[in-house]
């Protein structure tokens, strides 16, 4: 059974930056597409970012240019790396792998 941990969330400035990771367990990490989504309370939980096995790369508009997803299948481990971050990026994120998530970790842009 896959299990996803997630890691690196905090508090930061509005235009600072925060990478996160995502550590899968198993063995179909490389096979398949993983995906960040991130959910404020009350909304729905939303597309953030979603790579392919050989690292083809999708994007929500409102973090296109702003934040870079990537993989390393060697070490089961996906990032998102957040920069320019607003006051509006504040949520929890998740990370997903087929219908596993994550628990979440929370991203605090404030001043």
């Amino acid at each position: 059974q896959v299990q996803l941990v997630e890691s690196g969330g905090g508090l930061v400035q509005p235009g600072g930056s925060l990478r996160l990771s995502c550590a899968a367990s198993g063995s179909i990490f490389r096979i398949t597409t993983m995906g960040w989504y991130r959910q404020a309370p009350g909304k729905q939980r939303e597309l953030v970012a979603t790579i392919t096995p050989g690292s083809t790369t999708n994007y929500s508009d409102s973090v296109k240019g702003r934040f870079t997803i990537s993989r390393d299948n060697a070490k089961n481990t996906g990032y998102l790396q957040m920069n320019s971050l607003k006051p509006e990026d504040t949520t929890v994120y998740y990370c997903n792998l087929r219908h596993t998530w994550g628990q979440g970790t929370q991203v605090t842009v404030s001043s």
